[in-house]
């Protein structure tokens, strides 16, 4: 799955949609939005970006087979431990890494 091109639109035009949010989560999204520079609609967007490009990712890595020379042995181990996770696992632990990898990322 490939990401999103950043759209350019006006906010007139764009697809709108409501969403009714549990109690206290609206207060928390405006405080990682303010943490992050960008506003709550920004946000949102790039957690759902992110969360669908997760599980692009996982679908795509399930068509590895274990067998596939272009693994080395750590490799096929860890595919075949991921395999066997929950997909409310493997999502975690993708998420985690990408956390991860941000965290690198503005550190660098």
């Amino acid at each position: 799955m490939r990401p999103m091109k950043q759209a350019i639109y006006s906010s007139r035009t764009a697809d709108k949609f409501v969403v009714r949010l549990p109690e206290g989560m609206r207060e928390r999204i405006a405080d990682v939005a303010r943490n992050h520079h960008r506003s709550m609609n920004s946000e949102i967007i790039a957690r759902l970006e992110q969360s669908m490009l997760q599980e692009g990712a996982l679908e795509e890595g399930m068509a590895l087979r274990l067998d596939s020379p272009e693994l080395s042995l750590h490799e096929r181990e860890l595919l075949q431990r991921f395999r066997q996770l929950s997909r409310r696992q493997q999502n975690a632990l993708v998420a985690l890494i990408a956390h991860d990898a941000e965290l690198a990322a503005a550190e660098a």
